[in-house]
């Protein structure tokens, strides 16, 4: 088969950022299958242009398209919905001049590139597949980014459209089963998020200079973003200023890195260190340079439905996780029994799940222990890609 990916987010492994469907790429290509990616040469991480990805790529089985995209992800919501449709328009455009395709597969956020997809499929005359990475437009609007009623109204329009239109809706969390159902989404399948195990097997691997070995490193890698809540991240080192044994690290980048920055410098603090995003491939150095890790975002009971990839990664690399999310994910750490799972929004709560783990670090070192086996058996990214190839293989079936 031939399989027409429409992701505006894309990343590659060589890229920061989340690269799951770069692994599922390479696990069909396995499979016999040709894909083709139609993407923005804008990282969704930095906001900013990679000039290497401004062409075409090729690897064995896989060819990656980059596509104009107005490039100011980061500068304001109108300006991030323009990225959004120019890389709709472009990408329908490239996607017109990709021949024998079988399969249409549409992701989202953005959702407008689902609504390419879906115009692609139906030009083209193959099954549209739409996958559910998160609940767009409802995230949008718990934090407050979309507030228009207007938008609203057409935005959650669009939303049940494409459920409703798919031949196959697959989610990567159990959470957003019973959303993408009410909302007319007649096949649904999950295929969760996880993490490559074997990538993640950080025994061995040599550390970052940023990591001071005499210190109890505590690490959160990811993007700093509204959703992230990353400012209660602050306030906790400030709280723990009189740990000199602990240091903690924000990894990546995001539109809300530079307010954090500053904060921080307001805040004088001096046990946090801020660190440029690094490629997916050079993440097993940087987790095997932390003690602990941490996964947040902020207290909305919607966020309750997600999981988080870097939770899989950081219990792959059997780091224990402090995880301040409520929902699914936490049900998974506690099942794995892989870390401390904490209030969101609260800074005191995650200094003390801090000291406590710098304080018992054997019995951290078990939790990362479990949570890596936990991965193995539940959550490995070859088992997942296994299932989304069968999906795919039986597509027309459904």
């Amino acid at each position: 088969m031939h399989i027409l990916l429409i992701h505006q987010a894309f990343a590659a492994i060589d890229e920061p950022g989340g690269t799951r469907h770069h692994e599922i790429a390479q696990y069909l290509v396995k499979r016999g299958h040709k894909v083709t990616i139609i993407a923005s040469p804008i990282s969704y991480l930095t906001g900013k242009s990679d000039p290497e990805q401004g062409g075409n790529e090729e690897q064995p089985g896989i060819r990656i398209i980059r596509t104009y995209t107005y490039s100011a992800l980061h500068r304001s919501f109108f300006h991030r919905i323009f990225s959004f449709l120019s890389f709709m328009i472009s990408s329908f455009i490239a996607g017109m001049r990709v021949k024998d395709v079988d399969i249409l597969w549409g992701t989202s956020p953005p959702i407008f590139q689902s609504l390419t997809a879906w115009a692609l499929a139906k030009l083209k005359r193959t099954p549209f597949l739409l996958e559910i990475r998160d609940l767009w437009p409802a995230f949008a609007i718990a934090v407050g980014v979309l507030r228009q009623p207007f938008l609203i109204k057409a935005s959650e329009w669009l939303e049940r459209f494409l459920y409703r239109h798919a031949d196959l809706v697959v989610v990567n969390s159990p959470g957003f089963i019973q959303h993408t159902s009410e909302r007319g989404a007649q096949h649904i399948e999950l295929v969760p998020n996880g993490s490559d195990v074997s990538m993640f097997d950080v025994q061995d691997v040599e550390k970052h200079s940023w990591a001071d070995s005499s210190a109890y490193t505590v690490l959160y890698a990811g993007a700093h973003g509204m959703s992230n809540d990353l400012e209660i991240v602050l306030r906790a080192a400030r709280l723990l200023q009189d740990r000199a044994d602990i240091e903690l690290i924000l990894l990546g980048d995001g539109k809300e890195k530079p307010a954090l920055q500053q904060i921080a410098i307001n805040m004088e603090l001096t046990n946090l260190q801020f660190l440029p995003p690094v490629p997916k491939s050079q993440m097993p150095a940087a987790l095997a340079s932390a003690d602990a890790c941490i996964a947040i975002l902020k207290p909305i009971p919607l966020y309750g439905t997600v999981y988080p990839n870097k939770v899989f990664d950081y219990m792959a690399a059997g780091k224990p996780v402090i995880l301040a999310i409520q929902g699914v994910i936490r049900n998974v750490v506690e099942e794995a029994g892989a870390g401390l799972a904490i209030i969101p929004g609260d800074p005191a709560a995650l200094a003390e799940g801090i000291s406590y783990l710098a304080d018992h670090a054997e019995e951290g070192r078990q939790m990362g222990i479990q949570g890596r086996e936990f991965v193995k058996k539940h959550f490995n990214r070859y088992m997942q890609a296994e299932k989304f190839a069968t999906l795919i293989e039986n597509l027309d079936k459904v």
